[in-house]
């Protein structure tokens, strides 16, 4: 018989537009870097989501924004043609980070088919709990200690609890996780902004860190369920509800049970494909390099699908760009 080779099966989110996505990004990194360090978040955010709406709208799909930082939900974008894409996304994770000249700025996209994403409200926090792939389902529950999951996590991974590294945002109300995961005995990479990026890395091997825990922005949350699926890790998250007003934002986004605790095919069910580049230095990628007449940026774009991976360093002419435009 003559060798067969694997042909994936059609898909609306073929590695075309994966390919595509990242110019989003790459755009909206590049509107960015021109405010690093220079004390001004609102200009760094507004020029990149600008940035980011005009690629959005230049690529062959019937978009739609249903989580998005500087965008409206529910606003469309693309050229209206092609396959039908709901789109989660953040022009810049980091916007202070950007303006102070930080780590681990980031620009995010990540796009499935349609009603694939949950719907999370706006401006409402969200409990999460990450970790790599190559471990037993199961391994790690929101509904149990920090101290039970770092117990299993370690024993799943043949180590000690004194072996483990946790991830999260450096921020007040993470006090007390803060002590009880001291406590155990594990290491802490404390970040100032940007958990995105910090619950991805547990996804990847040479970021040495284990698990992500703590609270964030629940657009965020789903953002980095889609990274951790095209990654093949675990992730839980649950709604933190802080008064009436979240509770309304919960209802008005259809959510039946908000305190739930959502895993990676609650929040993305369908195939997904994930971008972000680098706005500054981070764990995951490096910033925006500018260079008289141009810059290097540097990218990461996965699909679910068929569970690729790639790495991009791209240098972009902006003479040559301008000389387009005015031709």
């Amino acid at each position: 018989m003559p060798n067969r080779v694997f042909v994936p099966p059609p898909h609306a989110l073929d590695r075309n537009l994966a390919l595509e996505v990242v110019r989003v990004t790459e755009a909206s990194a590049l509107a960015a870097s021109r405010f690093v360090g220079r004390g001004d978040e609102k200009a760094a955010d507004e020029a990149a989501t600008d940035a980011m709406i005009q690629a959005l709208n230049s690529l062959s799909m019937a978009g739609k924004v249903i989580n998005g930082g500087g965008l409206t939900l529910g606003q469309n974008v693309g050229t209206g043609t092609g396959p039908k894409v709901d789109i989660v996304l953040t022009a810049i994770e980091g916007a202070t980070i950007c303006a102070k000249g930080g780590h681990n700025a980031i620009s995010v996209i990540a796009a499935t088919e349609e009603g694939s994403f949950l719907h999370v409200p706006d401006g409402v926090y969200m409990e999460k709990l990450a970790v790599g792939p190559g471990l037993p389902q199961g391994v790690i529950d929101l509904t149990v200690s920090p101290e039970d999951n770092l117990i299993n996590v370690a024993a799943a991974k043949g180590v000690s609890v004194a072996d483990l590294t946790v991830c999260m945002l450096d921020r007040p109300r993470h006090g007390d996780l803060l002590g009880r995961i001291y406590e155990a005995g594990a290491r802490v990479v404390l970040i100032d902004d940007g958990d995105v990026s910090g619950a991805i890395a547990v996804g990847l091997p040479q970021t040495g860190i284990d698990l992500y825990m703590g609270s964030g922005g629940a657009a965020e949350g789903v953002l980095a369920a889609a990274g951790l699926k095209c990654l093949g890790g675990q992730m839980q998250g649950r709604l933190i509800l802080r008064g009436e007003d979240d509770r309304a934002k919960a209802r008005a986004a259809g959510l039946k049970d908000p305190h739930a605790v959502w895993s990676i095919v609650d929040m993305v069910k369908g195939e997904v494909m994930f971008a972000a580049t680098g706005i500054t230095d981070g764990n995951l990628l490096d910033g925006i390099r500018l260079r008289p007449g141009g810059a290097t940026s540097h990218s990461l774009v996965m699909r679910s699908a068929t569970g690729t991976l790639r790495t991009m360093t791209s240098l972009h002419d902006f003479t040559r760009h301008a000389q387009l435009h005015r031709d």
